[in-house]
């Protein structure tokens, strides 16, 4: 079985094999940050769209203050597996560099991707099988995911180094967010909004990936449980 080198596509030609893709790290990793993303979410909602009004003294409903606490403590934790996410890229397997660097300048790559779109839209009854991500959900996990990651940390940090004060530390490293998007509502704008692409690139994520555990010719599900990916022998004759 050959993998292509910049695609990962899966050339089963000579038979399959189950391979390695996803280390322990990576997998430890993904179900911490859904956990993590699924508190910021709900959290977040809830702040731009309180239930209740806060009614009576705040030390007596304080609600809404907890509501906020476990929306920072969400947040910081999802960007410090951020960061520890970005060491891997550059400790561990190629998979795990595959969200990151994405071959933007590969046409054989390109045309994967309009390939699976294609499947996807039921234009095509099969699509090639990859021993990661297909370059679909790779660009997507690259723009949405990652590209999304940096923008929602940046503001989210920018408007927690406002609930410490101007004169603060927190301030001195994140201030130059107000100022690169004109003001503290842009930021808040922002950080709200992906918090809808996050809902979005979730609910994408999991319908496509119980998809192609059904539909495609390797597992996907159990591979981010066990790391392997296997190929179905009944897809490759």
């Amino acid at each position: 079985m050959k993998i292509d080198p910049v695609t990962f596509e899966v050339d089963a030609s000579g038979g399959t094999r189950p391979v390695y893709v996803w280390e322990a790290p990576v997998r430890v990793w993904h179900w911490l940050m859904a956990v993590a993303m699924f508190a910021m979410i709900i959290t977040g909602y809830l702040i731009g769209r309180p239930l209740v009004s806060n009614l009576g003294d705040t030390w007596i409903t304080y609600d809404f203050g907890y509501v906020r606490m476990v929306h920072f403590a969400a947040g910081l934790f999802f960007t410090a597996l951020f960061i520890y996410r970005l060491f891997w890229v550059a400790v561990g397997n190629r998979y795990a560099r595959m969200i990151f660097f994405p071959p933007l300048l590969s046409m054989k790559w390109w045309k994967g991707v309009f390939a699976q779109v294609a499947y996807y839209l039921f234009m095509r009854k099969s699509a090639p099988e990859y021993a990661g991500h297909n370059p679909l959900a790779q660009l997507a996990m690259f723009a949405m995911f990652v590209l999304g990651s940096f923008v929602i940390i940046i503001t989210g940090l920018a408007l927690y180094a406002q609930s410490w004060g101007w004169d603060t530390s927190w301030m001195a490293w994140f201030g130059w967010v107000f100022v690169l998007f004109g003001d503290a509502q842009a930021v808040r704008t922002v950080h709200h909004v992906m918090m809808y692409v996050f809902i979005l690139f979730s609910i994408a994520h999991i319908y496509m990936s119980f998809r192609e555990d059904v539909m495609g010719g390797a597992t996907t599900l159990s591979s981010m449980s066990t790391g392997l990916r296997m190929f179905k022998e009944d897809h490759h004759g």
